[in-house]
């Protein structure tokens, strides 16, 4: 079949843009350019690949879980059903990150990274700033055979461990602790298409959604370093809760919230010795 006949096929079962974005992930193509190459002939076993993938977008499986990647601040990183689809307001949860790192620290520091799943937040961090070492931590073994690829894709020298947060870490302590943990109210009403498809032990937490704060926060104070950073994701109403939270395992600390585009809360910051 030709291009212009498996867009035409994919168009009349899902959207059009999701129709070509998958058309030029599978044969290596830029969007862009298929309107150039309409004549171009796609062979029998790309065709029948092409098609599955397009009636799974149809019956309601997620473009990032069919194409199986996703761009997050710049590189390819690899996921499937084991692992959330990174959101957007979660690179600004690393961007942000950054900015502090930068600001607050001259040598290379000791990042763990909580609730890792695909990786992203910690592997973008190794990237982007002098790190001595990163650790990416996750309860679940499948999430992590996902953090393991990546790590390989990225050429990464991070340390996995399997961990429920910092139960198997020991003592050791860190500059960056960062963490986008499950953060929804068990009974919590969310897009189907998310509750359908993504790995609920990412996505629940509790009756209050507040469950993995808790285990952080009551923890953690034996992980930091005298000039620690604690980053955070947070559900845009749960800001009160978790500063009630920091402040009753915590002395002596700053606590800072910044909105995400929408305008709604969602990092939240805290500062030792800094």
């Amino acid at each position: 079949m030709k291009i212009e006949d498996l867009l035409i096929f994919g168009k009349s079962h899902c959207h059009s843009d999701h129709a070509k974005i998958l058309l030029a992930e599978l044969i290596n193509k830029n969007p862009l350019e298929l309107l150039n190459c309409l004549d171009e002939v796609v062979d029998e076993e790309q065709v029948e690949i092409y098609k599955k993938e397009i009636i799974a977008l149809e019956e309601g499986k997620p473009l990032q879980y069919v194409i199986g990647n996703v761009n997050f601040y710049g590189n390819k990183f690899y996921i499937n059903e084991n692992v959330l689809i990174p959101r957007f307001e979660t690179e600004e949860l690393v961007e942000n990150t950054i900015k502090l790192i930068n600001e607050y620290f001259t040598e290379p520091v000791d990042i763990i990274d909580l609730g890792t799943g695909s990786g992203v937040i910690g592997l973008t961090l190794e990237k982007k700033v002098s790190t001595k070492t990163v650790d990416l931590i996750d309860i679940d073994k499948k999430a992590l055979e996902v953090t393991h690829k990546n790590c390989g894709l990225l050429n990464s020298k991070a340390n996995i461990v399997e961990s429920d947060f910092f139960d198997n870490v020991g003592s050791k302590k860190y500059d960056v602790i960062i963490s986008n943990p499950p953060y929804i109210k068990d009974d919590e009403e969310i897009e189907d298409i998310v509750k359908s498809n993504e790995p609920h032990i990412a996505l629940y937490a509790g009756i209050d959604g507040l469950d993995c704060y808790r285990k952080i926060l009551s923890t953690v104070k034996d992980h930091m370093k005298d000039k620690c950073i604690i980053a955070f994701e947070i559900g845009y109403t749960q800001r009160k809760e978790i500063e009630e939270l920091a402040n009753k395992y915590l002395d002596d600390i700053k606590i800072s919230v910044k909105k995400d585009l929408s305008d709604k809360d969602r990092m939240l910051f805290i500062t030792k010795g800094l």
